[in-house]
C-alpha cells in the first residue's frame, strides 16, 4: 500500500497550481493517498515553511514522504534534497533552509540530493519555474508508491552541508527565562515561543505565578506588563493575556479570544525578543 504524500506550499489554492500537483501524483499512482499540510504559508517564507514541518512532521505515521515547496530559488544553482528523519519520515524540498527545525529538534539522519535529470515529469524538462509540480511531487509520488526508494532519488550528502538557517536559542539565568518569537498560531494571534517548559521548570516558575513580561525588537519594547502563567485559556477572563505551554511543549503568549500579534503588533523572528521573570 502506498504510504501518505503530504505537500506544503506557499501556492495558496486561489489557482490550479495545488491542484496540477495532485494531478501528477495521481499519474504516477491512482492510489496514493494525498494530504496537504497547508498551502498558506506566506510568499517566499523559507522560515515558516521550516517550522510548520516541525509542527507537523512527527505525528505521521513512519513512511510518510513530504514535499515541502517554498522556493524563491526556483530554477537557480540551489539544490534540491531529500532528506530522513530520526523517525523515518522523508522531506522533500529546496536546499534552502527549511529542514532547519527538523534538523535542530527532531533530527536528520540522512540527505540524498536530488537528480533532477531522472527524477522528472516525463516531457517537463523545459520548465524551471514550477519545480513543485514537476520534480517534487512526482518524486515524492514515486516515493511514497514505492516505485522508487530512498536511494533512489539521488546521490548521499553530508548532513553538514545542507542549508541551514540561524536559530536564536533560549536560556535561563538567575529565574530569568529569554527567547523569542519564532511563529505564530496564525488565525488566534497566539505568539509561539521557542522556550521549552524544563527552562520555566528551571527558573521556579509554576502554574498559577504571575509573570512579568517583556516583548520587542532591538530599540523598541511593545509590551512590558504582567500576566498569569496559565494551563489553558480558563485560567484567565476573556480579553486578558495569559502565558501556557502550547501544543509543541513550548512558552505561549495569548490574549485569551484575542489576537496578541494584532493588538501589538508583534512579528516573528530572531529580532523579536520575550523575556518571562517570576513577579514575587
Amino acid at each position: 500500500m502506498s504510504k501518505a504524500l503530504v505537500l506544503q506550499s506557499d501556492f495558496g489554492i486561489s489557482d490550479g497550481a495545488v491542484s496540477a500537483m495532485y494531478g501528477v501524483a495521481y499519474s504516477v499512482s491512482p492510489l496514493i493517498r494525498i494530504f496537504d499540510l497547508t498551502h498558506d504559508i506566506p510568499p517566499y517564507n523559507i522560515w515558516e515553511a521550516s517550522y510548520r514541518l516541525l509542527q507537523t512532521v512527527s505525528y505521521w505515521p513512519e513512511g510518510t514522504v513530504f514535499v515541502s515547496v517554498v522556493d524563491p530559488g526556483v530554477g537557480s544553482v540551489r539544490k534540491s534534497v531529500v532528506a530522513k528523519t530520526i523517525d523515518h519520515k522523508y522531506i522533500i524540498t529546496p536546499d534552502n533552509g527549511t529542514l532547519t527545525h527538523l534538523q535542530e529538534v527532531l533530527g536528520i539522519v540522512e540527505v540524498r540530493q536530488l537528480d533532477e535529470t531522472i527524477n522528472r515529469l516525463p516531457r517537463s524538462g523545459h520548465s524551471y519555474t514550477f519545480h513543485g509540480r514537476d520534480i517534487y511531487a512526482y518524486t515524492g509520488a514515486r516515493l511514497a508508491a514505492g516505485v522508487i526508494q530512498f536511494d533512489g532519488v539521488g546521490p548521499p550528502m553530508e548532513l553538514g552541508d545542507i542549508v541551514n538557517l540561524p536559530l536564536t536559542h533560549p536560556e535561563q539565568k538567575a529565574g530569568i527565562v529569554k527567547g523569542v518569537v519564532e511563529i505564530l498560531d496564525v488565525r488566534f494571534g497566539n505568539l509561539w515561543t521557542n522556550i521549552p517548559r524544563y527552562l520555566f521548570e528551571e527558573a521556579g516558575i509554576h502554574y498559577g505565578d504571575r509573570l512579568h513580561v517583556t516583548i520587542g525588537q532591538p530599540n523598541h519594547q511593545v509590551y512590558n506588563n504582567t500576566m498569569i502563567f496559565g494551563r489553558s485559556f480558563a485560567a484567565t477572563s476573556i480579553n486578558e493575556p495569559i502565558v501556557y505551554i502550547n501544543s509543541l511543549d513550548n512558552g505561549a503568549i495569548a490574549i485569551n479570544q484575542g489576537s496578541f500579534s494584532q493588538a501589538y503588533r508583534v512579528g516573528t523572528g530572531s529580532n523579536w525578543s520575550v523575556t518571562l521573570k517570576k513577579v514575587q
